[in-house]
């Protein structure tokens, strides 16, 4: 625990005075981060860089209006349905995000106005059956001749 500041004497010298004794004894020598640089050094000064900062610790994404998280909603569905497993997987990422995009027609989103337009489910599709390719299934063998279990011997 730190002293009390004597009297007579500056904060700021009596601070300085506490960190150089500190330093002397090495208590700065593990610290974490030592003889990196400082993160954000030499980019313009934000005023929502703690928040910025907290999202991203916290593997958040910033907060977007209505109107611009259904376009980015919108995008993201497109990509997914694009890697789904299989056709019918595909078409309803499509039909479900475009029901999204119906349902925010009815009512108003906040965000700067932005018309999303319905994604198509043919074209979508089209695209996927274009990066899946169908593989032909391997021939069939040609069928092994049995031979009987029993065979009659001596019969002429």
């Amino acid at each position: 625990m730190t002293n009390r500041k004597p009297p007579g004497v500056s904060f700021e010298t009596w601070i300085d005075r506490q960190i150089r004794e500190a330093a002397e004894r090495g208590e700065f020598d593990d610290l974490p981060g030592a003889g990196k640089p400082l993160p954000g050094e030499g980019k313009p000064s934000d005023d929502m860089w703690w928040i910025k900062q907290k999202l991203e610790s916290e593997n958040l994404s910033f907060p977007l209006p209505g109107t611009l998280a259904l376009r980015k909603d919108a995008e993201d569905s497109r990509a997914a349905a694009l890697d789904a497993r299989t056709e019918a997987e595909c078409r309803r990422i499509v039909e479900a995000v475009n029901d999204r995009i119906r349902e925010s027609r009815t009512r108003p989103l906040s965000g700067p106005p932005v018309f999303q337009r319905l994604l198509d489910v043919e074209e979508i599709a089209a695209e996927w059956r274009a990066r899946h390719p169908v593989e032909d299934p391997p021939a069939p063998a040609p069928p092994r001749r049995r031979r009987p279990l029993f065979r009659r011997r001596g019969r002429a």
